[in-house]
């Protein structure tokens, strides 16, 4: 029989703490309420807990929900709502075959507090980090109109589709992260255990260096002596650079050169805009009103000069204007988006013409990102064959003089 830690309200509402000894979490909760007890929080105790509680409490606020698992509650919570299965027993349900204890212990908060009377979107909203803003706007409109199951359905499909664009962008990544990992520790190996012993050899024959020779045996004596220095100037460098984008001037440098960039940035652009569109859509289509759809696809823009010029258009709508006017205005969509926007505004279909452009605009980015994977590996192979071969040419020019000079 286990021990259970549970924060509880009494008949008047005041919050208390005690110990119950039970065998399940269920028969905790059953116990508690027989005593006029309404459970908010039932944690499990365990030997030592008293001591490790605070390193398991900062353990457990470091973990995040993988978006794959939203991806599968949220379809498997649609698919029970629509077959009649009642909210809270769903809930249960939800809680109970959940694979994560972070994702457990939310769900658990979120079904407590559809006991005590709340609704689903209240219990969601006091989880930002798991459940976001669009996500909770998504529910509340889905239960102001009666049809939950639809909105869940469709926020399913978005979450889908964003796990299958963020899931190409880091497959694209991945390859030159890789490579380049790889490249660095050759070229390390090359430069601490390979040029020292051309080095000695070198000395031996005193052999005048070519500079270029020369150059690499300074830099493998300054790397097997400092290596500490060059670790933490790489950690140092990185930190830094981190602790600079997350500075007002900093994002938005780092933003206005990410779309600027050569390869990437049309990647990126056409990124935003799907993501643009098909949040905005699936808000529109779910009911939520377009001041406040516009509001939250501004926060979940992901870039703060497109969601400066969403915030420009949110406040031309505020002022009785369309949308049109105001996104071509910005510069930062194609024509084609803007135009396909303002016939759904004639037409009164923003949310279809939305989702048909989200649609063309993920097949973008994915042929896009299969051509620079396709560009990406030949030029890695490349640098890496480049590097190795400076490397060795450096340390074979020498040789070059000493067969001159025995001939």
């Amino acid at each position: 029989m286990a021990v259970y830690a549970c924060k509880v309200r009494d008949a008047r509402g005041q919050q208390l703490t005690k110990n119950i000894e039970a065998d399940n979490l269920a028969q905790a909760r059953a116990k508690l309420r027989e005593q006029g007890l309404f459970p908010i929080d039932i944690t499990e105790k365990q030997g030592g807990d008293d001591i490790m509680a605070p390193i398991n409490n900062f353990l457990a606020k470091m973990q995040k929900v993988k978006l794959k698992e939203m991806v599968i509650f949220t379809r498997q919570f649609a698919t029970m709502i629509n077959s009649g299965v009642a909210l809270l027993r769903a809930l249960n349900i939800m809680t109970e075959q959940a694979q994560s204890k972070v994702f457990k212990g939310i769900l658990t908060k979120v079904r407590d507090g559809g006991e005590e009377g709340r609704s689903l979107s209240e219990a969601m909203k006091d989880h930002p980090k798991v459940f976001s803003k669009l996500y909770v706007s998504m529910v509340a409109a889905g239960e102001m109109g009666g049809v939950l199951d639809e909105v869940l359905d469709r926020l399913a499909s978005f979450l889908e589709n964003n796990a299958r664009l963020i899931g190409q962008l880091k497959s694209a990544m991945t390859y030159p992260a890789v490579v380049t990992v790889i490249a660095l520790g050759i070229g390390a190996f090359l430069l601490t255990f390979v040029i020292p012993i051309f080095k000695e050899m070198f000395d031996s024959m005193k052999v005048p260096l070519p500079a270029f020779t020369q150059a690499l045996i300074n830099m493998s004596n300054f790397l097997r002596q400092f290596w500490y220095l060059v670790v933490l100037g790489v950690g140092g460098g990185a930190y830094s650079f981190m602790a600079f984008i997350k500075t007002p001037f900093g994002r938005s440098w780092f933003d206005n050169v990410m779309l600027k960039a050569p390869i990437f940035g049309d990647i990126i652009r056409k990124v935003a805009v799907a993501r643009f569109t098909r949040t905005l859509g699936t808000l529109l289509r779910s009911g939520v009103p377009l001041m406040s759809a516009l509001e939250i696809t501004q926060d979940t823009a992901g870039n703060v000069h497109i969601a400066a010029g969403i915030n420009k258009v949110r406040e031309a709508v505020s002022e009785g204007e369309g949308m049109t006017k105001p996104l071509e205005q910005t510069k930062l969509f194609p024509p084609m988006v803007t135009q396909m926007i303002a016939i759904g505004e004639e037409s009164g279909n923003v949310d279809a013409m939305l989702t048909k452009v989200a649609e063309f605009y993920d097949e973008e980015v994915e042929q896009a990102v299969n051509a620079l994977t396709s560009l990406l590996e030949p030029l890695m192979m490349v640098g890496i064959g480049g590097m190795v071969g400076s490397l060795i040419i450096g340390m074979y020019l020498p040789m070059f003089s000493v067969i001159g000079a025995i001939q």
